[in-house]
């Protein structure tokens, strides 16, 4: 008995071998196809602002890691991912300086502002490219062909009696450099869900509501899923766990939340792409998610006899 040594130690006591570090690399690694197709239609503008967004992003933390007098963690790969993400959401023709821009916004409104990594409510490079709209309106909305620097209209513009389905499947289409092919997005999503990054009941949700009230409406659900950024939305940006649901119940309720705001904002808004802002309305929401799906507390409620 005298052997005996009571350990006191806070929690967690159940640790697992992912860190970090190998979470956000795992997320590099899955956005590698859609680098790779970004940068096979769009050329050196998508290598540029794929290196911008990355830099603007891993300076940006740094700087402000060193104002408030905390160690320097650029290298946990979490500033990377979100610069990258940035440039992913962006025209291939941003100007450079709204590129940088772009990562600034996201890492020091969307994050930093709120405490640094794990504490932000809002995915930060949604944050960033919200207010990149919100501020260069023109800039944001200017496409390019893929293999070409002509300007042209994105598939969501020229509705889909002018779409064919290959060019969006395989990404030979105008938009944003990482929404435009839907197979090196599948790829990057399979990698994730076989690393255990990603919980299928987000994407599904998404999908499943872009297609029911695509069918209610009389829309063509394959167009609305393959077309804009559903589905990087719904792959990469709606499945960051800091800012989703962690309950199982609440994470159908917010992809089906996402897939819902959509098509209100594609249908009846004046903006013909919704991804942005209904990730960042039900990133709001998911405070209120958490508490309404909670799991009951063991024995809580229940009547005892006298």
């Amino acid at each position: 008995m005298d052997d005996l040594k009571l350990i006191v130690a806070p929690s967690p006591h159940i640790r697992d071998i992912d860190t970090t570090e190998k979470f956000m690399f795992g997320v590099v690694a899955a956005l590698l196809p859609v680098m790779a197709a970004s940068i096979y239609f769009f050329g050196w503008n998508a290598v540029r602002v794929l290196l911008l967004g990355a830099a603007g992003a891993i300076a940006t933390e740094a700087i402000f890691q060193r104002l408030r007098k905390q160690p320097i963690r650029i290298g946990d790969g979490s500033a990377l991912v979100t610069g990258l993400l940035v440039g992913l959401i962006v025209p291939p023709s941003l100007p450079s300086i709204m590129v940088v821009l772009g990562s600034v916004f996201a890492i020091a409104i969307g994050k930093q502002v709120f405490g640094g990594l794990g504490q932000n409510p809002f995915n930060p490079a949604l944050v960033g490219r919200a207010i990149l709209t919100a501020s260069f309106a023109g800039a944001m909305t200017t496409w390019t062909k893929p293999f070409d620097v002509v300007t042209t209209a994105t598939p969501l513009v020229v509705g889909e009696a002018a779409s064919r389905v290959p060019d969006l499947f395989f990404g030979s289409v105008a938009g944003s450099l990482g929404e435009t092919s839907a197979l090196a997005i599948f790829l990057g999503g399979l990698y994730l869900f076989y690393r255990g990054y990603l919980d299928y009941r987000i994407p599904l949700g998404v999908f499943a509501s872009v297609i029911v009230i695509s069918l209610l409406t009389g829309q063509d659900p394959v167009f609305h899923l393959l077309a804009g950024s559903v589905l990087f939305g719904a792959v990469f940006m709606a499945t960051d766990p800091v800012t989703s649901p962690i309950t199982k119940p609440g994470r159908w309720i917010f992809g089906i939340g996402i897939g819902l705001f959509i098509m209100l904002i594609r249908i009846w808004g004046s903006y013909p792409e919704g991804v942005t802002f209904a990730i960042l309305l039900m990133n709001a929401a998911t405070p209120l998610i958490n508490r309404w799906t909670r799991p009951r507390i063991y024995g809580q409620g229940v009547k005892t006899s006298e």
